[in-house]
């Protein structure tokens, strides 16, 4: 009796078949089209080139500010510099 409830055992796995997978279609395909792709790195490349062109303005407005220091202290500097001569 033992080994009917083995022989038993061991068949049964075997009686369930697994399932297959298609390849050809997965979920969320319409966020996966080429079309949805394209148009999301267009404006991902956009914003990514407006942030730079702000950062870049900012950059050369800061660089303004510290030319025009750096002219007013050399003109300080000179005048220290006449004054003690």
């Amino acid at each position: 009796m033992l080994a009917t409830r083995i022989s038993v055992a061991r068949r049964l796995p075997s009686l369930f078949a697994a399932r297959g997978y298609s390849t050809g279609r997965s979920e969320g395909s319409v966020a996966q089209s080429q079309g949805f792709n394209k148009k999301e790195k267009a404006h991902e490349d956009q914003y990514v080139r407006q942030h730079e062109q702000q950062l870049i303005q900012k950059m050369k407005a800061d660089i303004a500010k510290k030319q025009a220091e750096l002219e007013d202290l050399q003109k300080q500097h000179s005048e220290l510099e006449k004054k003690k001569d």
